[in-house]
Parts: C-alpha cells; sequence; structure tokens
C-alpha cells in the first residue's frame, strides 16, 4: 500500500539510469557509424600501397578481402610471390597472374610427394611476367630444357636465377645464359640433369658482363661450369659446395683472368695448395671459406695471406688434421691488419699465433674457435688482456676452465657478446658470474654441473660424431638404430635408452632380492 511508488516516481527514476549510464558508457547509434565517411577513400592508390608494404603477407590477403579497390591496388602493387608449384597450378595461371600482374620475384616450389608444374606451365606464367626479375625452382622436377629455353626468351631482363633439386640439366641452365643479358646471380644446387659422362661445357654467354655471383652446390661433372666461372668479367663471389672432381685446374685459370673477386667459398671440395697458391693473385679477396679441405696446408694460406691483405673475414675448418695451424695464422696476422672476422673450427692455435693476431689485427671484433683442443685458459687470457675491439667472442667445445673465464671478465672491455657451448671446465655458477660482474654482457652458456659432467661427456661424445657427419657401416641388427640417429635431438632419446636399460637391470636385481628374502 504506502510502500508502492508512483508511475510517476518510476519514471523519474528510469531516467535518471539512462542519464547516469549514458554518461558513463556513451553508445553510438548505428546510423552514425555508417554515417561516417570512409577517409581512405581519400587516399591515392599510391599512399595506399605504400600502406600495403609495411604488412606481412596473411594481412595483406585479409585487407584484399575488404573492398574491390583494396584488392586491385594490393594485386598491382604485390611484387613477391611464392607458390606452390603442383601440376595443378597451369589451371590458375591465368587468373593468378592477372591479379597479380606486377610480380618481379616468383618463387616455385613443390614438394617431393607431389607431381611438379611442367613446361607448359612455365611458359605460361613467363608470357604473363614479362618483367620478372628473380626466379627460384626448387624441387621443380616435371620441367626440362625445352621448357627452359622457351621461358629464357620470354624473360631476358632476368636478373638473379636459383634452382634446387630440379631434374632439368646444363642446358636449361645455358638457354638462360644466353638469353638474359642483366643477369647476376646463378645458384645452382643438385642439379640431376646431368645424365652424360662429359656434359657439355657451358659459357657464359651474354651474361659475361653482368654476372657477379655464382653458386654451384652438390653438383656431379659441375666442372661443365667452368668456362662460366672464368669467362664472368665482374664475378664478384664464388661459393662451391661438394662438387665431384679436381678443382685446381679450374681456380688457376679463374686467378688468371681475376677481375676484381671479393668472396670466395670452398667447402669440401677437390682442392690443394696449388689452387690456394693461385687464388693469392686476387688481391681484392676480402672473405674466405675454407671448410673441410683436407689437401690446403699452412703454405696455401700463407700465400693468399700475404697477398691478399685486405682479408676481412676467415673462415677455417681443419676437421682436425692438423694441417693448418700456427704457422699459417702468424701469416694472416703478420699480413692481414684489417681482418675483422676469424671462425676456427677444428684447427689447433696456441698463444703464439693468437697473440700475433690480437697484436696485428687491431680491427679483429667476431672470434669464434669450435672443437680446438689447444685453446684453454692461457689462450684465453690472452685474447682477454689483448684484444680491445673484439664485441663477439664464440667457445664450443674447448678445455677452458674457470679461471679463463674470471681472465675475461677482467678483459675485452669492447665485449658485448659471450656464448659458451660444451665446455666441460666451465661450472654452471661461472656464467651467472659473469653476467653479475658484466651486467651489459650477453652470456649464452650451457654449462653443468659438476656431478652431471660425466654423464654428458658420455653424450656428448655421441652428438659430436654426428655433428661432424662421420660416416659408420651399415649395420642389419637393430639394436643400434637409436644410437644413428642424426641431429642433436638424438643424445636425449640415447640417453633415455641407456636409462631404460639400467633400469631394468635394477628391476631385476630387486627381484633378486624379493626371492632371496623369501627363501
Amino acid at each position: 500500500m504506502g510502500q508502492s511508488t508512483s508511475a510517476a516516481g518510476n519514471s523519474i527514476l528510469n531516467q535518471r539510469r539512462t542519464k547516469s549510464f549514458s554518461l558513463k558508457f556513451p553508445i553510438q547509434s548505428l546510423e552514425s557509424e555508417i554515417s561516417q565517411p570512409d577517409y581512405t577513400s581519400y587516399l591515392p592508390d599510391e599512399c595506399l600501397a605504400l600502406v600495403f608494404q609495411f604488412l606481412n603477407s596473411g594481412n595483406r590477403k585479409r585487407c584484399a578481402l575488404v573492398c574491390r579497390r583494396w584488392m586491385i591496388v594490393e594485386g598491382q602493387n604485390r611484387y613477391r610471390l611464392s607458390l606452390h608449384a603442383r601440376s595443378d597450378l597451369i589451371t590458375s595461371v591465368p587468373s593468378l597472374f592477372s591479379r597479380f600482374d606486377s610480380v618481379t620475384k616468383l618463387s616455385l616450389k613443390c614438394d617431393r610427394r607431389s607431381v611438379s608444374i611442367g613446361d607448359e606451365a612455365l611458359v605460361k606464367i613467363s608470357l604473363r611476367c614479362p618483367n620478372l626479375k628473380r626466379l627460384k625452382l626448387r624441387a621443380c622436377r616435371e620441367l626440362t630444357d625445352v621448357g627452359m629455353a622457351a621461358f629464357a626468351e620470354n624473360c631476358k631482363g632476368l636478373r638473379i636465377f636459383s634452382c634446387g633439386s630440379c631434374d632439368f640439366g646444363a642446358k636449361g641452365v645455358k638457354a638462360v645464359l644466353d638469353h638474359c643479358s642483366n643477369l647476376e646471380e646463378l645458384s645452382i644446387k643438385r642439379l640431376r640433369g646431368f645424365t652424360d659422362v662429359a656434359p657439355e661445357l657451358v659459357g657464359p654467354g651474354v651474361a659475361a658482363s653482368s654476372l657477379k655471383s655464382i653458386c654451384l652446390k652438390e653438383l656431379y661433372n659441375g666442372q661443365c661450369f667452368g668456362p662460366v666461372i672464368v669467362g664472368a668479367k665482374n664475378l664478384r663471389s664464388l661459393k662451391l659446395f661438394r662438387c665431384s672432381g679436381d678443382w685446381d685446374m679450374l681456380l688457376q685459370e679463374m686467378a688468371v683472368k681475376d677481375h676484381g673477386i671479393v668472396e670466395i667459398h670452398l667447402e669440401r671440395m677437390q682442392v690443394s695448395d696449388v689452387a690456394l697458391t693461385a687464388v693469392s693473385n686476387c688481391s681484392s679477396l676480402e672473405i674466405l671459406h675454407l671448410v673441410k679441405t683436407p689437401e690446403c696446408t699452412n703454405f696455401g694460406l700463407a700465400a693468399i695471406a700475404e697477398k691478399c691483405k685486405r682479408l676481412r673475414k676467415l673462415h677455417i675448418d681443419g676437421w682436425k688434421a692438423n694441417l693448418i695451424g700456427d704457422e699459417g695464422l702468424v701469416a694472416v696476422a703478420k699480413f692481414c691488419s684489417q681482418l675483422q672476422e676469424l671462425v676456427l673450427i677444428g684447427v689447433n692455435p696456441t698463444t703464439l699465433s693468437l697473440g700475433m693476431l690480437a697484436a696485428k689485427c687491431q680491427n679483429l671484433e667476431r672470434l669464434a674457435l669450435c672443437g680446438c683442443d689447444t685453446f684453454g685458459d692461457p689462450e684465453l687470457s690472452c685474447i682477454a688482456a689483448k684484444c680491445p675491439a673484439l664485441r663477439k667472442l664464440c667457445i664450443k667445445n674447448c678445455p677452458i676452465s674457470d679461471v679463463g673465464i674470471e681472465n675475461l671478465a677482467n678483459g675485452c672491455p669492447g665485449l658485448t657478446k659471450v656464448k659458451i657451448k660444451k665446455c666441460k671446465g666451465v661450472m654452471g655458477g661461472c656464467a651467472d658470474w659473469l653476467r653479475s660482474v658484466r651486467p651489459m654482457l650477453s652470456v649464452n652458456a650451457d654449462t653443468v654441473e659438476p656431478e652431471h659432467q660425466e654423464e654428458e661427456a658420455s653424450n656428448d661424445a655421441v652428438g659430436d660424431l654426428q655433428e661432424n657427419r662421420i660416416e659408420f657401416p651399415h649395420l642389419n641388427s637393430q639394436i643400434m638404430a637409436p644410437s644413428i640417429a642424426s641431429s642433436s635431438r638424438s643424445r636425449s632419446g640415447y640417453f633415455k635408452s641407456g636409462i631404460g636399460l639400467f633400469s631394468g637391470m635394477s628391476l631385476v636385481a630387486c627381484t633378486s632380492r624379493q626371492r632371496r628374502a623369501s627363501r
């Protein structure tokens, strides 16, 4: 009766609640949102395309679905395209490249289990991409020399060509060299079309003046590209990886016609000091990689150091053959004062060479040592005392200890990053101590506690053999299968299998004890 509110009171109360709610949470009506203008419509297409360039591929695809204008602008300004090069791609070529008609960088990749595109699809793509500057082919096994020749005739402005795991042969590459006068980079990896014992030699063609970089990897009869290497008048970079045959004579011919080569990378190649002596005539050489070339010795390295005084980066993987050591490194320290980066793997330097490198190479900023049996605390202390410009230091599987780390903390004032891996003498707390002493120093260490060193040593022994890719004979027994697995992850599996073996032994021991107790 007296407690019920009137209708007027209810209306006043509702108005107050609505007013207070609207002040706290202002809500715009749907009509006002629709009436707001689209400010992107005032942007020119060029500005809108510039905004799209700051987005990743996924966001660009989403933006293309907003409206027809955005879709057209995004397609006309997409210059890089990566496609799955399966055989069914041929049906999508017209619609796909009518939208993306400005592509200059194209990547065609196919997986191993699928059938790749053929010559017809590649020709159609070349007709719709007249401005193509870069082409990358991966596992396109259905392409032949005929298709590559037709492609080269339609895309004569190509600058970078890279192919890997394809089945066409040297004639397909020759067609590219004969038609693309602006070709600057040539990369050929695992090309499987060499069916002839002595394939036809490939010359540089019209790309002789423009070719600047050549990379050959895992090629059988790769020496058929020797005329390309020798005939490239402006060659700056040469990279050879695991190509069969003797390459000494070819490198001699290249060095005679040197026009200013800057970088040479030789990995698992049959080259000797004869080739290194010839390469020493390349006075403009700045970057040299010698990776697992067992016929190269101190003599060849000293010849390069004496004449190539512009050397800035030197990477040597001696494969623990002890053919490159102090003698060659002393020559580098004596003549290459501009050295900035030095990587030594499987090489045994001492304080003699390291002291001279630290004293003579004042610009040395990056130093890495891996598997160096002679690099201990004295050598690390020498580096710490004599390398003021050193910024990055990496030490892996070397006999250093906490004493060397303490000396490192007091030296190298410009050091910004330290990486310590698989060094058994370095305890776990040493890395934390180094971080506390040098707060601005980035320390990356996988040190272990003393009680775990014995277990880690057995596991790392297996891992080191796997990382060095030592080949073992195939065994019929299945018991050895866990120990043959590659990559460092197999160590944990190997260790777990060992634990399982010992746990079985302990189980047998426990059951035998219970039987004795019951007796």
